[in-house]
């Protein structure tokens, strides 16, 4: 199998991940209680009579059949075409112009910093020089990824700001002011990916071409780096991956306790108003860049597995 088959077949199963989140989000919005439109447009201060109600449903498209809607927004969707918010009134790319930057910028420095913390916790703990050392280290990951996203930033702000007097909470500088969402949204993520290569790490070391290097005299550091971070690190590119859908959702409630305006603060006023429309982009665009992200990863095994870049003929 070469190369370009690999991508079309992976490029493949992305499109029809992207396509079932949006479907399976367009039925669970339907299925909700109640009429968005109704609820909004039949308020007595507003003065609509029936007709004028119909007229706006008609303009929003809710008097279609189901399928009718559904086709709709995916043909929407695919042109880039979000549809109208309901409460703002306004496109909702609008909105998303405006909430998707913070929020990708949050979760780009997360998701790095995370990676960064993995790599560097598990060095740490293959160079330690005393057992309890190392196996507090070992541990550390353990205590991390049971602790909750909401409850680590409140315990930062707390520290860092208030005890410390490091950080402001009060009007921060731009980059100031992401230092302590980063650090709340890394860590949780940090700690199940330097679990995996911890233990990959030790597996790696006992394979025969590590004991080579040994005999020959390779130093540990040169050992790890040269040797074993390429093939312990395969199975962490996959599980970080996989927990950029978590980072997403982390980054959410990490924004509703610094107080950061991004999706997560369109994502609680869309919900409490029932706008359909914003909700569904934000489903979107959370599984496209979960999607994507996968996809990249994916791409990058061959950089990493000689097997399977022989196997391509990369």
């Amino acid at each position: 199998m070469s190369f370009y088959p690999y991508l079309a077949r992976r490029s493949a199963q992305a499109l029809l991940v992207l396509w079932a989140a949006f479907t399976a989000s367009f039925v669970l919005l339907q299925l909700l209680p109640g009429d968005a439109l109704l609820i909004k447009f039949l308020s007595p201060d507003l003065g609509l009579g029936p007709q004028e109600v119909a007229d706006i449903r008609a303009a929003y498209g809710a008097d279609q059949p189901v399928w009718q809607q559904y086709w709709h927004s995916l043909t929407g969707f695919v042109s880039g075409n979000f549809g109208y918010s309901l409460q703002a009134g306004v496109p909702v790319s609008q909105g998303l112009a405006t909430s998707l930057p913070p929020t990708l910028r949050l979760a780009g420095l997360g998701f790095a910093l995370a990676l960064v913390l993995a790599l560097v916790l598990a060095l740490l703990a293959q160079l330690a020089p005393w057992r309890w050392l190392r196996g507090a280290l070992y541990a550390l990951p353990s205590v991390f990824v049971s602790v909750p996203v909401f409850w680590l930033g409140i315990v930062l702000i707390q520290l860092v700001s208030f005890r410390l007097g490091w950080i402001p909470v009060i009007n921060p500088g731009k980059w100031q002011g992401l230092v302590l969402p980063t650090l709340t949204l890394a860590i949780p993520i940090a700690a199940p990916l330097a679990q995996i290569l911890l233990r990959n790490v030790d597996e790696v070391l006992t394979q025969p071409f590590v004991a080579v290097a040994r005999a020959k005299g390779a130093p540990r550091l040169w050992l790890l780096l040269r040797h074993v971070a390429g093939n312990a690190a395969l199975p962490m590119l996959t599980m970080a991956g996989v927990l950029f859908g978590e980072l997403l959702g982390g980054a959410v409630v990490t924004e509703a306790v610094f107080g950061l305006n991004g999706l997560g603060s369109l994502t609680q006023q869309a919900v409490g108003n029932q706008d359909s429309a914003v909700l569904q982009a934000v489903v979107v665009i959370s599984a496209t860049a979960f999607v994507l992200i996968n996809l990249v990863v994916d791409l990058l095994y061959p950089l990493f597995d000689p097997r399977l870049r022989n196997r391509l003929g990369v």
